[in-house]
């Protein structure tokens, strides 16, 4: 009697690389997806330096970014990566305000957002809609941007604070956080004067007077969103 040949290939799990200036929070999230039998974390990175070697030399399927980073913000990560790695598929997971950044999340180059209060099973789906190249974010959100295409969307809805860029908006919120002009020129790899040009840059779209000003808004703008 013929002996049948038994199939023991195992499906692929697809690899993920956690980006996270936490390492607390980088541990969890890696807790959780090693449970799973469909992915598995191929690497962690701290900072956007890091994120892209490692995107290079892992290649990873998913790429889990936070918005914080040591080095600098996520959005700009995620235009990095997109321009490099084109097939690489972003995911946001961040405790930053959704309606401020999902938005800028995707026109950057990722294809979800999700926030870090969101369950387990939540998250796990959120990674697995962005793998089989789906767009997850929250219905309010879906709504919003289905509005904006449908030209439904009223200018009245927007903040003024949409209309800052994202390199803009970044230092905005350094700004909140107490950090100095120089502070902000380091850590984001930029000269004083382009952080100094930047904030002009806020003060006028914002309608601020003076830096303090910018100051005691950006500060406020921090409490109303932590």
């Amino acid at each position: 009697m013929k002996a049948t040949k038994i199939n023991r290939t195992a499906t692929r799990k697809a690899n993920v690389l956690l980006v996270d200036d936490h390492p607390v929070m980088r541990h969890g999230l890696a807790q959780i997806i090693a449970r799973e039998e469909d992915m598995a974390v191929c690497g962690e990175a701290a900072s956007a330096a890091q994120a892209i070697d490692m995107v290079g030399q892992l290649a990873p399927d998913a790429v889990i970014v936070d918005i914080t980073l040591e080095d600098g913000d996520g959005i700009e990560l995620i235009k990095d990566i997109r321009a490099r790695f084109e097939n690489v598929k972003m995911l946001v997971s961040s405790m930053h305000d959704e309606s401020l950044y999902a938005e800028r999340a995707l026109r950057a180059g990722a294809m979800g957002y999700i926030s870090k209060e969101a369950s387990r099973e939540q998250f796990l789906e959120a990674i697995r809609q962005v793998l089989r190249g789906k767009i997850c974010v929250s219905p309010a959100i879906s709504n919003r941007l289905l509005k904006r295409v449908s030209g439904k969307s009223l200018e009245e809805d927007r903040s003024p604070i949409d209309s800052l860029s994202d390199r803009e908006l970044t230092v905005f919120e350094l700004i909140g956080q107490g950090m100095s002009t120089r502070q902000i020129a380091e850590k984001l790899f930029l000269s004083v004067k382009t952080i100094e040009t930047y904030r002009e840059h806020i003060k006028a779209k914002l309608n601020l007077r003076s830096s303090n000003e910018l100051v005691r808004h950006a500060v406020q703008r921090q409490l109303e969103t932590t």
